[in-house]
């Protein structure tokens, strides 16, 4: 039978003909491959959803960030029968394709990765930023506070030039601007915590942009969301928090020190299926690496196996 293959792309961040070279190179001639491209008001819902409707066999996003989880939302949400998924990184974050190992910077060696037929199952978040708002799915994490405030202090034009480097620039600014806040959070239905912090991170997936791993338990695939919690203030917790980060729960680690993740009192770790949390006033708040307005309450949850990527 002959595989249907749908690529859903961003014209903003790939050249047609290079893609259209590069497809045709990859796939056997006798894959029917449909197309379907974004727009500005519509980073590829309905066109995922034609996709869908097409019975494409596969499904590519070709974009940022943003056109990968706007088509896994839609993937997730279409039943047992759903078609795979398929990355082909051309954003700055490129934030999952980091996390599954999926070639950056080259469409041929994502393409290649894709035909090679590997497939790994793995969940998706789902949250609901105020009581009215629909559920949003992510992919790899979102974020409160001093994290989205960073996003928001970015320069569009400096993040075309540097790259990821030019959250590095926004970050002085948004520390200075970071306000600590009280967190009541609940996991999995149980008990309510009090906690206090400037950053929240709940993720489904624990790297970011230059090989720093935020959530050291995080694996796309266990059924499980991450948190950690950051109140790091002053020089001195500063840098505690990152020797933590970078050290005991990154570099140590990885050479086998220990299996375990450390905890201090600037940044906590904490997990569970589910997620509500609620704060006093609203902050900032972002979604897989973009800037998503501000909220005052989260109902988060997590959706197991919901994707097939091919990778």
């Amino acid at each position: 039978m002959t595989m249907r293959i749908g690529i859903v792309w961003n014209p903003t961040k790939v050249d047609e003909e290079q893609l259209h070279a590069a497809v045709d190179a990859a796939f056997p001639e006798e894959a029917e491959v449909l197309w379907w491209e974004t727009s500005e008001d519509d980073p590829g819902r309905s066109m995922a959803e034609a996709a869908v409707e097409a019975g494409c066999d596969v499904v590519l996003a070709v974009g940022g960030d943003g056109t990968v989880r706007t088509v896994a939302e839609v993937i997730a949400q279409a039943g047992e029968d759903a078609p795979r998924l398929g990355i082909v990184p051309q954003g700055t974050g490129n934030l999952l394709a980091r996390n599954l190992g999926i070639p950056l910077g080259s469409i041929p060696k994502a393409l290649a990765t894709i035909a090679s037929g590997g497939e790994r199952e793995i969940d998706m978040g789902w949250v609901r930023t105020d009581a009215a708002d629909p559920e949003v799915g992510f992919l790899v994490m979102i974020g409160c506070g001093l994290d989205a405030h960073m996003l928001a202090e970015t320069d569009d034009r400096l993040k075309d030039r540097a790259g990821w480097l030019a959250y590095v620039e926004a970050m002085g600014r948004a520390v200075n601007a970071a306000e600590t806040v009280d967190f009541e959070v609940t996991l999995d239905g149980g008990e309510q915590h009090a906690l206090r912090g400037h950053t929240l991170l709940i993720g489904n997936c624990g790297s970011i942009q230059g090989g720093v791993t935020l959530l050291p338990d995080a694996q796309p695939d266990d059924g499980r969301l991450d948190l950690l919690l950051v109140s790091a203030e002053g020089v001195a917790e500063w840098a505690e928090t990152l020797r933590t980060i970078v050290w005991d729960n990154g570099i140590r680690r990885l050479l086998g020190g220990t299996d375990d993740t450390v905890s201090t009192g600037a940044a906590q770790h904490l997990t569970g299926e589910s997620v509500s949390i609620t704060l006093p006033t609203p902050v900032a708040f972002e979604i897989d690496g973009e800037e998503s307005g501000e909220v005052s309450a989260l109902e988060v949850r997590v959706q197991p196996g919901a994707l097939r990527i091919l990778c």
